[in-house]
C-alpha cells in the first residue's frame, strides 16, 4: 500500500522488454529485494539492487494498462516506497494498481498554483468525485472540478517541484488510480439492489 506522496523523482536508466532499471537515491535507503515501489503509481517488485539503481520486472498486462511502456532512457518517474504501519498517511490509500490511463488536456496557471485537466474514460470517471482523492502518476491529489468528460486538480509549488507532473504535455497518457473506497461502496450498493430485486421477485411468485 502507498500514500501517493512522492519521495523522489527517479530517472529511467534502461528499459529492455520487461526489465526496467531506474536510477535513484532516496528510495534505495532501507529497500530490500522483493520490496514494493510505486513507479508512476504502479506497484512494482524490486528484483535487483545496486549502488545507484533498482531493477524491476514489468508484466505485459502492466504495460497495457499504464504509461510505463512509453518510458525511454532519461525519462523522469515518480517513486514512493510502500507505507509502513507507523507512517503518517499524508495522502490517501493508494494500492499501486493502475486501472487505466487518462490524457492531460490542459495546464492553466492560477496564482502560484497550476490547474491540470485530464480527459478520462467514462467507466473510470464515475469513481472520481468533487473534493475526493485521485492518484495521477502516483501522486495523491484532490479533485477540484469535474464534468462529463474530465476532471481537474490544482498543484501547489511543492508538488510542481517534487514530481514529474510538469514534464507532461497536453496529449500525454497519465496513469490513473481511482479511489478504492468508491468501488467498495458501489459494490455493496449493487449487492443490496440485487438482494432487494430477488426478494421482490420471490414475493411476486408467492
Amino acid at each position: 500500500m502507498f500514500t501517493g506522496i512522492v519521495e523522489e523523482v527517479g530517472t529511467i536508466a534502461r528499459r529492455d522488454g520487461g526489465e526496467l532499471v531506474i536510477a535513484c537515491a532516496v528510495v534505495l535507503e532501507d529497500t530490500k529485494l522483493g520490496d514494493s515501489i510505486a513507479v508512476n503509481g504502479v506497484d512494482l517488485t524490486v528484483r535487483t539492487i545496486d549502488a545507484a539503481s533498482l531493477t524491476f520486472d514489468v508484466m505485459p498486462e502492466t504495460y497495457r494498462r499504464s504509461n510505463l511502456v512509453e518510458l525511454t532512457p532519461g525519462a523522469r518517474v515518480n517513486l514512493e516506497r510502500s507505507v509502513r504501519p507507523t507512517d503518517r498517511l499524508s495522502g490517501h490509500i493508494v494500492r499501486g494498481v493502475v486501472e487505466a490511463t487518462c490524457t492531460l488536456d490542459s495546464v492553466t496557471p492560477e496564482g502560484d498554483a497550476l490547474v491540470l485537466r485530464y480527459r478520462t474514460p467514462p467507466e473510470y470517471l464515475r469513481y472520481i468525485v468533487m473534493k475526493g482523492p485521485v492518484c495521477i502518476d502516483g501522486v495523491s491529489l484532490t479533485v477540484m472540478a469535474r464534468d462529463a468528460e474530465s476532471f481537474s486538480v490544482s498543484i501547489v509549488q511543492y508538488t510542481q517541484e517534487h514530481t514529474n507532473l510538469l514534464a507532461r504535455r497536453p496529449g500525454d497518457r497519465i496513469n490513473l488510480e481511482t479511489d478504492i473506497l468508491a468501488r467498495y461502496v458501489e459494490q455493496l450498493l449493487d449487492a443490496r439492489e440485487q438482494e432487494r430485486a430477488g426478494t421482490a421477485q420471490q414475493t411476486t411468485q408467492q
